[in-house]
């Protein structure tokens, strides 16, 4: 017995079995690869997402009753022509099947192309197939912060006071319970904490309404000379060089708690003896 090949709306379970079989199909399987340049390796190639189906199917809508029509099929071409347009119209997604084959997919059905050729009443039909994938929001959990997962759209928490659990940052406990990290440094100074980075395991937190959160503190020097001091790759030397601008030298040289900071950033990048001694 000759393939069908069907399309089935499966909302509402219709489904059209094409009256004649195609001669043939193209299924494109796996992963397309994608690839990237990377300074100092060339490029390379990583695996992407799978691909989506993306063919056409020629068909013949017969107006007579030929020997070789599936069975039951109709010879009315404009009723199989009817069905696929209003799929098309509608954006409907279709199971697309071929029996006796693997070939199961969810689809949806670009504009429909048809022609009389030959007087007989047949219509020569062209099924523009592309493959459809669901979008679902995706879901964030951090292992170095310890936060749960949260969908994209999870309403902030609600508590006046948090116990600091290992891993935390003041960011993200602002936005687990306000949903804005930016908030970070006025619940640093709502709890008295100097520096909004340090906090830890244990640390009883008061949570109030945002509104009664205070401003922000300013910023320490040590963390304006951190924010202050750049960094870059020198390739001619093939070394880490560390950089002030010098409006940002003249204001923070002067200040004892600069050169801790510069110093710790010149020692975070001379861990395997790459920094030059700029």
């Amino acid at each position: 017995m000759p393939r069908q090949f069907i399309f089935k709306d499966t909302e509402t379970g219709r489904e059209l079995v094409l009256p004649v079989t195609p001669k043939g199909y193209d299924i494109e399987h796996g992963r397309k690869a994608n690839s990237i340049s990377m300074q100092q390796v060339g490029d390379v190639n990583l695996p992407g997402l799978p691909v989506l189906l993306d063919t056409e199917l020629e068909c013949l809508l017969p107006a007579q009753a030929y020997p070789f029509l599936q069975p039951g099929a109709g010879t009315n071409p404009w009723v199989y022509l009817e069905q696929l347009e209003k799929w098309s119209d509608a954006g409907t997604v279709l199971r697309f099947v071929v029996s006796g084959t693997p070939v199961n997919a969810a689809v949806i059905l670009d504009p429909i192309r048809y022609r009389e050729q030959d007087g007989t009443g047949d219509l020569y039909c062209t099924i523009p197939l592309r493959g459809y994938r669901a979008l679902e929001a995706d879901t964030v959990q951090s292992s170095q912060t310890g936060n749960a997962n949260r969908s994209a759209e999870a309403e902030p928490e609600r508590s006046d006071t948090y116990t600091v659990q290992a891993g935390d940052t003041l960011g993200a406990i602002c936005r687990r319970f306000y949903g804005d990290f930016s908030l970070y440094g006025r619940l640093a100074a709502a709890n008295g904490i100097a520096n909004p980075d340090l906090i830890h395991p244990g640390q009883v937190l008061r949570l109030p309404a945002r509104e009664e959160l205070p401003a922000a503190a300013a910023p320490s020097r040590s963390r304006q000379a951190a924010t202050a001091t750049k960094t870059r790759y020198d390739d001619n030397d093939r070394r880490w060089k560390v950089q002030l601008s010098k409006e940002d030298a003249v204001q923070v040289a002067n200040h004892s708690d600069f050169k801790k900071a510069f110093d710790s950033a010149k020692s975070h990048l001379n861990g395997g003896g790459i920094l030059g001694g700029q």
